[in-house]
């Protein structure tokens, strides 16, 4: 089982953007444990970060038929981006939203989540285990459908 994991923008300054909100690990750990979780769960996994609109979109469309699963992290994107929504619907590859944080319990502008409207499931709050459920939960739902 092959999934793409994609991280928008600023989450490559884990660590130092606002720890009190994000935490102090960095993205580097957040990368380690990514492996490390889709390894014990013998999935194959190549993760993607970028803070641009158009290298999210471009790396989505070039998931279907490459990967099985998807679980995406479009951080601020999450709440303007209809671009990466329609992206996630046009490919069809089963995919997964994540949140460190619970966007809901933070500034209103965050309580609507238009890439997640077009994920299968979200998960937030929780973490970085947000991205060991979601790979959890591919996994299953995959498999239940082969």
């Amino acid at each position: 089982m092959n999934v793409l994991v994609i991280n928008g923008p600023n989450i490559n300054l884990l660590g130092i953007r606002e720890p009190k909100i994000y935490g102090k690990k960095t993205y580097d750990e957040l990368v380690d444990f990514i492996n490390q979780s889709a390894c014990e769960a013998g999935i194959n996994v190549d993760i993607f970060q970028s803070n641009c609109e158009g290298e999210i979109i471009n790396k989505i469309q070039s998931s279907a038929g490459v990967y099985d699963g998807m679980i995406i992290n479009a951080a601020g994107y999450a709440h303007t981006s209809v671009a990466i929504h329609d992206a996630i619907k046009a490919v069809g590859v089963l995919c997964v939203g994540v949140h460190l944080t619970d966007p809901d319990k933070r500034e209103a502008f965050r309580h609507i989540d238009i890439v997640g409207m077009a994920c299968s499931s979200v998960i937030k709050g929780e973490g970085f285990d947000s991205y060991k459920k979601a790979l959890i939960l591919l996994k299953n739902n995959i498999k239940g459908s082969a």
